[in-house]
């Protein structure tokens, strides 16, 4: 076990955060539990929201959440260089804190989506992504209903123009995202999110197609040893 530590927040409705824990432990940190009612950090050195459906959901995803105790906390932190990764929910909750820009909204389908996607690397110079290579192409699940990445053309061409797309859906978009958009990160690049789960895909015990999430968790150690 090294001295790194992650905490994994916890709001009402949310699903995957043992499995964030786990994922967690498994690369050698510390999993520090963070509760929605909490006005605390612990110290931690880097942050997961994961997914769910927290507070059911209701307004629009995330949009509850973004006033949580914690997140009073959480927001200062994150602008201040906290690393923060937020994977589906999460990513939404991002995007509602205005940590990340655009929004997730219903899938082009209008159907739930829950299946193994391939998606392409984009950048590799964020805490959570430096164990990848740019271009390179991994396998995570995507389980959402409201996924759409969206965003007015002018922030769509910043996003471009500064490098903060991190992934894009390869081999079929399966929400309608813009720019076939699967993930992206704030202008510093220490806040990230994307609607895949790397969480779901870090041991081939559970049947996962790849174990390429643990990337992630094994990128946020790397940098938080070397820090």
């Amino acid at each position: 076990m090294s001295s790194a530590r992650v905490g994994v927040v916890t709001f009402p409705g949310t699903l995957d955060d043992q499995d964030a824990a786990r994922a967690v432990r498994l690369v050698g940190a510390e999993a520090v539990p963070l509760w929605h009612a909490d006005r605390d950090l612990k110290g931690v050195d880097a942050v997961f929201l994961p997914g769910g459906f927290s507070y059911g959901d209701y307004l629009r995803c995330g949009a509850i959440s973004r006033f949580a105790p914690l997140m009073e906390e959480l927001i200062p932190a994150a602008r201040a260089g906290l690393p923060v990764l937020g994977t589906c929910n999460g990513f939404q909750i991002l995007c509602e804190a205005h940590l990340l820009p655009g929004a997730l909204t219903r899938n082009a389908s209008l159907h739930y989506v829950c299946r193994d996607q391939r998606i392409r690397v984009e950048n590799v110079s964020t805490p959570w992504t430096c164990d990848f290579t740019e271009g390179q192409e991994i396998v995570l699940p995507v389980k959402h209903g409201e996924g759409r990445y969206v965003a007015d053309a002018r922030t769509l061409e910043e996003l471009e123009a500064r490098g903060q797309v991190v992934f894009r859906y390869a081999g079929g978009n399966p929400n309608g995202s813009l720019n076939d958009i699967a993930g992206i990160r704030n202008e510093a690049g220490n806040i990230v999110g994307l609607m895949p789960h790397p969480e779901h895909a870090v041991e081939e015990l559970v049947g996962a197609p790849s174990t390429d999430g643990l990337g992630f968790f094994t990128s946020i150690l790397k940098r938080m040893v070397n820090a």
